[in-house]
């Protein structure tokens, strides 16, 4: 098989969340052991850093990936969803894994996990965990996929723990309130490893304090700390919501170096200020044209939407043009709820079978009091929005990361840098 064809057979072999949503999700962690020790715990060769959370934690991931970089070490770091390449998810000082492994790793071991009918995301991170064994890696940053607790990647036994936020989102495997889904995402806190807790609210801080103590966890939560270590530090992602990342980060650092790390102040100041650079991160309050400014961002789900909305509001423009698709399986009235009703929107779909037909979105849209036209993909969004903006206009593309995924793919079509 060549890399294409690895791909088409994995996508279609093993369930993906990315695609098909709900039916993908495997709950316990039968599997990922399974894999785990045909491959030789392969986890057990490099140190580790988990990131959990709603939102934040792919941008959490890939900064400290980066200011690890700066320092000297050799870096794995594991994320999803990928936005144009499945490579994206696996990648050492920001390279993305070589197609080649992919194809190799599908072909010497598709007799041994074919009959476990493992999901995308077990096969996809047992690749992970030997690749950075096999490439020797000093430490990896492993972002959850799911949840935490029952997550495929709860496995590992990492040097510090960070979640980020609680949100609603998944609520369907998660739980219905705020802290039945802080209490999957806490199930990450191992027996008295540091967790760095990057915001709370009244219903989740008691869950993290209840869990911290019964694992005897030191706990610190990153809201109730002044760090002024790093005057004046310049931030390569814009969006608002990475004020409170970036607190996060500065968070965790003085944990790590308690652990053992060498991380001095030139890395995190170019590790904060180069991280798109240094490990690929894409979609975060991206800048892809100007004169009609064009932003994408990955943010999908109430949380993340709130940053959005009150990031558009701080933009000075003539006319606000947002093109928005959303999968089937969010909470698409509360983020309409929440959208400018004076903009001009135009409503498509993603190429994922979860994606929502765009009539649809633009039904739901209309009883929110929003107004625009339907269109079939998102390249066509994009072109309309183009010919119908002024150069001072302002276009916003996301609602959902394939939206952004279609988005990025097509950006030499588009005329986008």
């Amino acid at each position: 098989m060549d890399y294409q064809n690895t791909l088409t057979y994995l996508y279609n072999s093993v369930p993906m969340f990315q695609q098909v949503g709900g039916s993908a999700y495997k709950e316990g962690l039968e599997n990922t052991r399974i894999l785990d020790e045909h491959f030789g715990h392969p986890h057990r060769s490099f140190r580790t850093i988990h990131v959990a959370g709603t939102n934040g934690k792919g941008s959490c991931s890939h900064t400290l990936a980066a200011i690890l970089q700066e320092a000297g070490y050799r870096v794995g770091l594991y994320t999803s969803p990928h936005l144009v390449d499945f490579r994206e998810r696996i990648r050492i000082n920001g390279s993305p894994i070589p197609e080649e492994y992919v194809v190799h790793f599908v072909e010497k071991e598709r007799d041994f996990f074919e009959p476990l009918h493992p999901s995308f995301f077990e096969l996809t991170t047992a690749m992970a965990f030997r690749y950075f064994a096999d490439e020797k890696v000093d430490v990896a940053v492993i972002e959850v996929g799911l949840g935490g607790r029952l997550d495929c990647t709860n496995i590992i036994h990492p040097d510090l723990c960070i979640i980020t936020n609680i949100s609603f989102d998944h609520t369907q495997f998660l739980g219905d309130t705020l802290a039945k889904i802080a209490g999957e995402k806490a199930g990450i806190i191992k027996p008295g490893i540091p967790v760095v807790i990057g915001e709370t609210t009244p219903e989740t801080k008691p869950v993290f304090l209840q869990k911290a103590a019964a694992e005897k966890a030191p706990v610190v939560f990153a809201e109730e700390r002044m760090n002024n270590d790093y005057p004046g530090l310049k931030t390569e992602l814009q969006g608002l919501y990475q004020l409170k990342n970036t607190r996060t980060i500065l968070t965790a650092l003085p944990l790590l170096k308690e652990a053992g790390y060498r991380i001095d102040e030139w890395s995190v100041r170019n590790g904060f200020a180069r991280v798109c650079e240094l490990t690929g991160l894409m979609g975060r309050w991206q800048k892809l044209q100007e004169s009609p400014t064009l932003i994408c961002d990955t943010g999908h789900n109430v949380g993340g939407i709130t940053y959005i909305v009150e990031q558009l509001k701080q933009q000075t423009y003539r006319q606000l043009h947002i093109i928005i698709g959303m999968v089937n399986d969010k909470d698409i009235s509360g983020v309409l709820a929440l959208l400018p009703k004076d903009a001009v929107y135009y409503f498509t779909k993603a190429s994922v079978k979860r994606a929502l037909p765009e009539e649809e979105l633009c039904r739901l849209a209309a009883q929110a009091g929003l107004q625009g036209n339907c269109y079939p993909d998102v390249p066509a969004a994009v072109t309309a929005a183009q010919e119908k903006s002024h150069p001072e206009d302002f276009i916003f593309v996301g609602g959902s990361s394939f939206i952004v995924a279609d988005l990025l793919a097509n950006r030499d079509a588009l005329n986008l840098h």
